[in-house]
């Protein structure tokens, strides 16, 4: 599959989307992807559309697969409960002081929510059956994000499947291609 990659520099203070990036989705949502007249600004929905589209049969289990709802269960994990807690977290930080009441609530959901998964991991390579699927796309970023922050050191089957694909040769050449990324500020 070919593609390009663009970058666009958010406001380095307010965080916000660039005209550039505004131009091409209104909301100035990034990660965004265009496919000939499709236009997809979601990460889970570009995830989803690739493999259905370029994915040939491979990184989706089938429906009738055993593995296939676990699948759809972490492909909507990723943003819809792994990110909760590390994007409170990104916000009150700006808030400095004022933030300390929210923060044992934020606390509390990013070791709910993160021993979670590190248990769920437990003797497994993947999220969801034995291959790597878009379930595992979807949720190296978050993990990566906490992983880089130093957020991992107490689970370590977070921290080696962050490593593992960080390993793979497609990860790397993404890297290569698109460039390195910074994930924000602190987690823990």
């Amino acid at each position: 599959m070919t593609y390009k990659i663009e970058n666009y520099q958010r406001d380095l203070e307010t965080r916000l989307a660039p005209p550039e990036l505004q131009k091409i989705h209104p909301l100035g949502k990034s990660p965004v992807i265009t496919d000939g007249n499709v236009l997809i600004h979601e990460s889970g929905a570009i995830v989803d559309y690739i493999i259905r589209k370029y994915g040939n049969g491979k990184l989706a289990p089938t429906e009738d697969s055993g593995d296939y709802e676990k699948y759809v269960e972490w492909m909507h994990y990723a943003e819809g409960s792994a990110m909760l807690p590390i994007l409170l977290r990104l916000y009150t930080s700006r808030l400095g002081d004022a933030a300390a009441p929210l923060m044992p609530r934020i606390d509390g959901e990013t070791a709910n929510h993160f021993s979670f998964m590190n248990k769920e991991m437990k003797g497994r390579e993947f999220f969801a059956g034995d291959a790597l699927s878009g379930a595992d796309i979807m949720m190296s970023f978050p993990l990566e994000a906490v992983k880089a922050a130093g957020g991992l050191a107490q689970l370590p089957e977070l921290s080696a499947f962050v490593d593992r694909i960080q390993a793979r040769p497609a990860y790397l050449k993404a890297l290569e291609k698109g460039g390195e990324y910074a994930y924000g500020p602190k987690t823990s």
